[in-house]
C-alpha cells in the first residue's frame, strides 16, 4: 500500500504488450533506449537481473551534467514485478546514494496493452519531497512514454 507521506506513484497505460513492455524492461540494450529523458544518454555499468544483482546505471547529459546511480536489485518476479533500490549496491553491499529509494515497478495486462506502475519509497518526507521538486512526475512520465516507444517497436 502507498503512504503517500512517503512515496511518489505513477500508474500509466502503456499501449503494447506486456511480454514487450517486460522485454524493453529486462533487455540492456533497450533499457538503455528510454531509462533517462532525451536527449539525455544512459550508460549500463551493471545490470544481475536477479535479487542481489548489481543495477548500475550512469546517466549523461548534453549540457554536461552527470547522474551516477548505482544500486541493487531486490525482487524480480518474470513479466509482473520489479523491485529495485539505490540503499544497496549489487552482492547486498551497502551504499550511501545522492537519494535514498526503493522503487517497485509492476506490469499487468490491461486490454491490448499493459497497466504500467511506477511507486517510489522514501525513508522521509523530506527525501521524498525532493525527489518531486526534482522532477519526479515529468521525468519518470517521460520515460514511460520512452519505453512505451521502445516497447511498440519489438518485433
Amino acid at each position: 500500500m502507498t503512504d503517500q507521506r512517503l512515496d511518489l506513484e505513477i500508474s500509466r497505460f502503456v499501449n503494447a504488450p506486456r511480454a514487450r513492455v517486460w522485454k524493453a524492461w529486462t533487455d540492456p540494450a533497450l533499457l538503455q533506449e528510454w531509462w533517462c529523458p532525451r536527449p539525455w544518454k544512459t550508460e549500463l555499468r551493471a545490470f544481475e537481473l536477479r535479487p542481489g544483482g548489481a543495477f548500475h546505471t550512469f546517466m549523461s547529459g548534453p549540457d554536461g551534467g552527470e547522474s551516477d546511480n548505482p544500486g541493487c536489485f531486490l525482487d524480480i518476479a518474470p513479466q509482473e514485478r520489479i523491485v529495485f533500490t539505490s540503499m544497496l549496491k549489487g552482492g547486498w553491499r551497502p551504499a550511501s546514494p545522492w537519494m535514498a529509494f526503493t522503487a517497485i515497478v509492476t506490469m499487468e495486462d490491461e486490454g491490448a496493452g499493459t497497466r504500467y506502475v511506477a511507486r517510489v519509497m522514501h525513508k522521509d518526507d523530506a527525501e521524498r519531497q525532493r525527489h518531486e521538486e526534482l522532477g519526479f512526475f515529468d521525468g519518470w512520465g517521460i520515460c514511460i512514454t520512452q519505453l512505451e516507444e521502445v516497447a511498440r517497436n519489438i518485433p
